[in-house]
């Protein structure tokens, strides 16, 4: 057990590190930047209460309320031992020491310190995730981060057009992707109004949709445009459809530059995903893609020892949660869980459905039993998991047959 814990209230200029001993005693106290110099300056000071101390060898812990940055991940690369303790928890533990929740920087390290002391056990250090894998999950995230910015953008495009173009959202309303797709950006560009849609020819428009990417079907599908694009709608007057026309191209210049964001990235994310040793094992289970697989392997990470099955299970939120006193018990989902691996995990689960006879299976059978559809993918994502887990800890691909034996119940 360490003799000493240290606390460092983060912030972006100066960076207060306390440290305490057994009795809860601030022994040092300094003021750092998040520089190489702060850096060194916080290991030589847990580096000198150690060696003053023979009978204390062990490292000295680090809490901290931020898992990001530049300080946690020099100290991290030091092999010092950093435990992240959210702010919400620590607001909470501030109680305790008084009523009046006062708080300062240096308050706060030294609670950070004492919340090691007392209730260390009940907070994990950060894992030992390889390089590689906290690459994945920084384009994982990004990609994530960007399909949802590229979907902000087409609701924008599309309530833009529902005030003065109905016309375009009915020539894609039966694609998939929708307005998303290159081909209808494309042509909103060349008419982003009704009277320039109205008033294109089927070469143009078979023309334009070829440049956009599409070869297959395009007289049809041109022909199928003007029909649509030449019906009778309501109509703005002139001057406010040619502004119309002019914010429409500024707000379709900001989709274009997310779809172009999210196809980097998804390029990006895939190669460093198939770099990464663990990912033959991932891409053997069913629907589970480069983009899926990224984001599970960015949220999991490689570090062997991180997780029990159960805890994995926890900590994407597929597992239940009891709640339970007295005469009353109650079972519910887990709300407080990595909401990335969570909604990853209800991808994952619906896409296996048409991928896998066994996933399907289980799914079938969980509906019979009485669980809606949510719980049901949940069910089944947390049967993934485990499945993972041991695939992930003893090297081997998925199996069909073992994960889902054809005598289940």
């Amino acid at each position: 057990m360490p003799r000493f814990w240290c606390g460092i209230d983060w912030s972006e200029s100066l960076n207060d590190v306390a440290v305490v001993d057994a009795s809860g005693r601030m022994v040092a106290h300094t003021r750092v930047e998040e520089t190489p110099a702060g850096v060194e300056e916080i290991l030589a000071l847990l580096r000198g209460l150690r060696t003053s101390h023979r009978h204390s060898r062990k490292q000295v812990p680090v809490a901290i309320e931020t898992r990001q940055g530049l300080l946690v991940a020099a100290l991290h690369a030091k092999n010092q031992p950093v435990v992240t303790i959210n702010p919400t928890v620590v607001a909470r533990y501030r109680g305790r020491v008084s009523p009046a929740r006062r708080k300062s920087d240096r308050t706060d390290a030294v609670l950070l310190a004492n919340i090691l002391r007392t209730d260390g056990a009940l907070h994990r250090p950060l894992p030992r995730t390889s390089h590689a894998a906290q690459a994945v999950t920084v384009l994982a995230r990004a990609q994530n981060d960007a399909v949802h910015t590229r979907r902000h953008h087409a609701n924008q495009v599309r309530s833009l057009l529902r005030t003065y173009y109905p016309a375009a959202l009915l020539a894609w309303k039966q694609l998939p992707d929708g307005l998303v797709r290159a081909e209808a950006r494309a042509l909103l560009a060349v008419a982003p109004t009704p009277r320039q849609g109205a008033a294109l020819s089927k070469r143009k428009i078979a023309d334009t949709l070829s440049a956009a990417g599409r070869f297959r079907l395009v007289d049809e599908h041109a022909a199928r445009l003007r029909d649509v694009l030449q019906q009778r709608h309501l109509r703005q007057p002139p001057e406010v459809e040619e502004a119309m026309g002019h914010r429409m191209l500024a707000a379709l210049h900001q989709l274009d530059d997310a779809c172009a964001t999210v196809e980097h990235l998804t390029q990006a994310t895939g190669v460093a995903f198939h770099a990464h040793p663990h990912a033959r094992v991932y891409s053997s289970f069913p629907a589970c893609g480069p983009v899926i697989g990224a984001r599970l392997l960015g949220e999991i990470g490689d570090d062997p020892d991180r997780f029990t099955v159960r805890g994995l299970r926890a900590y994407a939120g597929a597992a239940p949660l009891t709640w339970e006193s007295s005469s009353s018990r109650i079972v519910t989902h887990r709300r407080i869980a990595n909401r990335n691996l969570k909604a990853v995990g209800h991808y994952w689960a619906f896409a296996s459905l048409t991928r896998s006879p066994g996933c399907r299976a289980h799914y079938d059978r969980r509906r019979e039993r009485g669980d809606g559809y949510a719980a049901a993918l949940r069910h089944l994502y947390g049967k993934l998991l485990s499945s993972l887990h041991h695939c992930l800890k003893h090297g081997v691909p998925y199996t069909e047959d073992i994960a889902f034996p054809s005598h289940e119940e």
